[in-house]
């Protein structure tokens, strides 16, 4: 039985709350919010993390050269619109970009948001692969999507499932892959229920354009026989991303 990509996953989820994913990788995310309450907890976690930064601003005193070099950063434009002493009525109030309290939180926000940054990125450097080069969308028999087939540029294959998946007591799923007809389809994944996992190709290339990935309902040991004897949940062909 192969393992899981909960690492994947927990990168994933930080990229989504970012906001830092493009629409299909958002739109997966937010069908494993929907399907996998592993990811959902993932993105809570995430969130509460990333929870409004302004609440650690309290208790610090930043030093007085820190806004001398905001002051000097703002130009002298804005240095200029500063009421000079004597010239300000007792009831004027100073503007948002005057104000000390806004920029001692706009600078902790960003200190706290940058380095919250530079974490999730080097999560998704060692746990995430990049853009896949290659995917499949493996769907059943009444059209819907029911899992992804990404192929990464380092060799890395994975398999993300769309929806549950009921295997009945004493079964398992089972993923194949069919390159050369004269081959025949190959075994790359042994699963008890449906979750995203690292498809182990062997000593198979990577996978070509137009390759066949497909999930069967086999003995909870696998197929007795090498080959599918069970029925063929979902099956699709690979594409290249553009």
């Amino acid at each position: 039985m192969m393992g899981t990509d909960q690492d994947d996953h927990a990168a994933l989820a930080g990229a989504y709350v970012l906001g830092v994913l493009d629409p299909a990788e958002t739109a997966l995310a937010e069908t494993l919010i929907a399907k996998d309450r592993g990811f959902a907890g993932h993105v809570r976690d995430w969130q509460g993390r990333l929870a409004p930064l302004d609440a650690t601003a309290e208790d610090v005193t930043p030093s007085p050269a820190l806004w001398q070099r905001i002051e000097n950063a703002i130009g002298a434009e804005q240095s200029a619109r500063k009421p000079r002493a004597g010239r300000q009525s007792a009831s004027a109030s100073p503007g948002i970009w005057e104000r000390l309290e806004f920029w001692r939180w706009s600078a902790l926000a960003g200190a706290a948001a940058a380095l919250m940054l530079v974490v999730l990125v080097g999560a998704m450097l060692t746990r995430w692969p990049a853009q896949p080069v290659m995917i499949a969308v493996l769907t059943a028999e009444n059209g819907q999507p029911g899992a992804i087939v990404e192929s990464f540029a380092d060799g890395n294959v994975r398999l993300i499932p769309l929806q549950d998946i009921t295997v009945p007591q004493g079964r398992a799923l089972q993923v194949w892959t069919l390159r050369d007809r004269q081959e025949g389809p190959i075994s790359i994944g042994l699963l008890d229920r449906a979750q995203s996992i690292r498809l182990d190709l062997g000593k198979l290339p990577a996978p070509r354009t137009d390759q066949l990935f497909e999930i069967t309902l086999e003995p909870q040991a696998g197929s007795p026989t090498g080959r599918p004897t069970g029925p063929v949940l979902m099956k699709g062909l690979t594409a290249s991303i553009l």
